[in-house]
């Protein structure tokens, strides 16, 4: 996600004044001086000045091949940009550090908190681990800079050892965690908290837009909503746990059909770091015998790619309001003949027991969704 923002300085000269010939390579400043005309002097950094109090930011975000979507922020006095994923299924944020030299570090950019005059060292240790990789580090303060908006003494996790493979091909430098301060390791303050208590935000809640096809043209907004995104109505639903972004889940049907799968209740967690729609383990074969589905050597679930329009829609009733996941949402491109089921299994419960779901990028570029931290609560609506 790289947003390019161009600024054009006009000088209008109406009737009545002296038309100034702008020489080959002279500036507007010195052309003027020459006929006699002074322009007060203002700080070159005024302009930059609004972005600190901006109150909201839309920002755009990469799309990589529909698994990953990743943007910029910059750290520390001067700044250094990095690529962060954007995950609202954790709540750290961290990068690549010079502290650290395995294989995964060493190909990504590295923060050097030595090159920050505003960086101040923490002497703790964390460990993080995902659904997928895991890495230790340390924790700092320094500046961050997302979207324009301006945040002092952000912790920030610095990594010491990102063990495996599972970070090296990555697209990004680190994570920056969009989930709520109870899951934060090291029981850091989340980005998102730090906006709220340095009251940088008209509203506190993010949104995002997820590209599809692997197109650019993601979006991340912070403060306020983008209504050129979504049409129709926002269907809010509470967050049932203050640690991810989770949610009730009260149906959910087949082609029309209930399962009563989740008529006692299932949980979801709203997850932008996970790529597929994650399914209870206990429901996945039924899923995938209902759509003809037929599992590969690899364990990939497959269909012929013909019959994609045929297969069933899939319907999350949450909050009462019936969201449908259409076919092409769900399957992906996998060759000339047969297509992958982008759904995958999960064996862990909620805290309290129900079957739990993650509706990962599959489900979340479907809809537009906003995360409301001052009632609590997820939104969704149609994306455009």
């Amino acid at each position: 996600m790289k947003c390019l923002v161009a600024v054009l300085v006009c000088v209008v000269l109406t009737e009545g004044l002296v038309k100034v010939p702008l020489q080959k390579h002279m500036s507007v400043r010195q052309a003027l001086k020459n006929r006699g005309i002074r322009i007060p002097y203002e700080d070159p950094l005024l302009k930059y000045k609004h972005t600190e109090f901006a109150g909201s930011a839309n920002m755009y975000i990469n799309n990589y091949a529909d698994t990953t979507y990743y943007g910029p922020i910059s750290i520390g006095t001067p700044p250094k940009s990095f690529q962060v994923l954007f995950d609202t299924g954790s709540s750290n944020l961290w990068v690549d550090s010079v502290y650290c030299n395995t294989k995964a570090c060493n190909t990504h950019k590295k923060f050097n908190p030595k090159q920050s005059s505003t960086f101040v060292a923490k002497d703790q240790s964390f460990y993080l681990p995902y659904g997928a990789g895991s890495l230790y580090g340390v924790f700092g303060y320094d500046t961050v800079n997302v979207g324009g908006i301006v945040i002092r003494n952000q912790e920030i996790g610095l990594s010491t050892d990102e063990p495996g493979d599972n970070f090296v091909v990555a697209k990004f430098d680190g994570i920056l965690g969009l989930a709520y301060p109870s899951i934060s390791a090291g029981g850091e303050t989340p980005v998102m908290d730090n906006m709220m208590s340095q009251n940088l935000l008209n509203t506190n809640l993010f949104t995002f837009y997820l590209s599809r096809g692997g197109e650019q043209g993601s979006e991340l907004s912070f403060g306020g909503v983008d209504s050129y995104r979504y049409r129709g109505q926002i269907y809010w639903a509470p967050v049932s746990s203050e640690s991810y972004w989770q949610i009730g889940i009260q149906g959910f049907k087949i082609g029309g059909s209930e399962t009563n799968f989740c008529a006692q209740g299932c949980q979801a967690v709203v997850d932008t770091g996970t790529s597929m729609l994650t399914a209870p383990s206990q429901i996945l074969g039924y899923i995938m015998q209902a759509i003809g589905a037929e599992e590969d050597q690899y364990g990939m679930y497959m269909v012929d790619c013909s019959q994609v329009n045929n297969l069933p829609t899939l319907i999350f009733v949450i909050n009462g309001v019936s969201l449908p996941l259409p076919p092409y949402a769900y399957i992906g491109q996998h060759g000339d003949q047969y297509c992958v089921v982008n759904i995958t299994p999960t064996y862990l419960p909620s805290d309290d027991g129900q079957p739990m779901w993650i509706l990962g990028d599959v489900f979340l570029r479907e809809y537009y969704s906003i995360f409301d931290r001052t009632n609590n609560r997820v939104g969704f609506a149609e994306a455009i």
